[in-house]
């Protein structure tokens, strides 16, 4: 039998549009009654309908019957010396997910996940190597930003220091543009001025390069584009990013031109992490720079972030300070990534999660099947 909270429509993750839908329909209230519900939702973190003493208390009363606020359950937390913040998300019963949130001086990063677990199968990714299970719905992605500010909010009440949520990334779990009808309309809450009125540049999608989708994204949502390039030429690319081998780099970079010139973007970052004696010698950093060069295009260095299991190793750090110093001098702007949380394995590349019942493990040996997997989950 179903419960009645399973009954319930889960308001966290409906975009106004949906929200005002819900309202009308269910309890014949106007607009501004779903603009409420927004603002107490996402500006005030409320989980119940009891908080919300500006709405009537019938209306209230309805809300609790036809509605929830409904947010992952906190498993663990850990917090890195340097600030850095982790938490392990229950989905349900058996899979689990990694968030992060990075403390900076001038901002606070939440890198969020867009699936439970990834297909893509990058060789140099915890994540990949744990396999895939399902995407993440609206709500799902959305409540980590929801759980991360009430977290933070806490911890400061607490005496801990001051932080908050002023950019969000989807660089944790997954391939987000395999999941794009759930990850644009959870954007667009983080765009929405009655959601969390973050600025398009600080909204940024991390994709391994799904080029068709990139393309769809370039139609329905601006924000910041980050493409993961991490070499010079296919053949190296086939073998460290698999999906290479379904649309190559001359493919890929002819769609991120076309997203900037759609969304009139400032530029596409290109990351790129660094490994020891694969992609750090200096001709390849010369063979990235005739590519990008004269482009709307930055790059940004990443340390190789080592998990158990692993073959590769970090480039030493003069061999990472040659290769940006190649970049810059043929005019191509090149930072390095400074490694946040590695002490709790939150950082880059190395969140892995709990993935349970992989419906797809190894990208690499089953391409053509798990782009067709991709497509028809979307």
């Amino acid at each position: 039998m179903t419960s009645p909270a399973a009954e319930r429509v889960n308001l966290l993750g409906l975009p106004r549009a949906e929200l005002e839908s819900f309202v009308a329909e269910r309890h014949g209230a106007k607009p501004f009654r779903a603009r409420q519900l927004m603002k107490w939702i996402y500006r005030r973190g409320a989980s119940g309908f009891d908080e919300m003493t500006d709405l009537a208390r019938d209306f209230r009363a309805q809300l609790g019957e036809s509605a929830r606020i409904s947010v992952p359950q906190i498993v663990t937390c850990q917090v890195s010396a340097d600030g850095t913040r982790k938490w392990m998300l229950r989905m349900d019963e058996a899979q689990g997910i990694e968030t992060v949130f990075i403390p900076e001086p001038d901002r606070g990063t939440l890198c969020i996940s867009s699936q439970v677990g990834c297909a893509m199968d990058c060789s140099f990714c915890a994540t990949a190597q744990q396999g895939f299970n399902r995407n993440l719905g609206v709500a799902e992605i959305v409540g980590q930003v929801w759980l991360a500010r009430r977290e933070l909010a806490a911890a400061a009440a607490a005496g801990g220091p001051a932080a908050q949520v002023t950019n969000i990334v989807f660089m944790g779990m997954g391939e987000p543009l395999a999941n794009l009808r759930n990850v644009v309309p959870a954007m667009r809450i983080f765009l929405d001025d009655l959601g969390y009125d973050l600025s398009r540049r600080r909204v940024t999608l991390s994709t391994s390069g799904l080029v068709p989708q990139i393309y769809r994204l370039a139609e329905e949502c601006n924000v910041a584009l980050a493409v993961s390039l991490h070499a010079p030429t296919d053949e190296l690319r086939d073998q460290l990013v698999p999906i290479n081998r379904k649309h190559p780099i001359a493919e890929l970079l002819a769609a991120c031109w076309h997203y900037i010139e759609r969304q009139n973007g400032r530029s596409v970052t290109f990351e790129y992490v660094m490994l020891d004696g694969v992609n750090d010698r200096p001709e390849q950093a010369r063979q990235l720079a005739r590519l990008l060069r004269g482009r709307p295009a930055k790059l940004n260095l990443i340390p190789f972030n080592p998990f158990p299991g692993t073959r590769y190793r970090r480039s030493p750090d003069h061999a990472i300070l040659r290769f940006r110093d190649i970049l810059n001098e043929m005019g191509v702007i090149a930072t390095i990534r400074r490694t946040r949380g590695d002490d709790i394995d939150a950082a880059c590349g190395q969140l892995a999660g709990r993935v349970e019942d992989r419906v797809l493990v190894r990208l690499g040996s089953k391409l053509g099947g798990a782009a067709s997997a991709a497509g028809a989950v979307r």
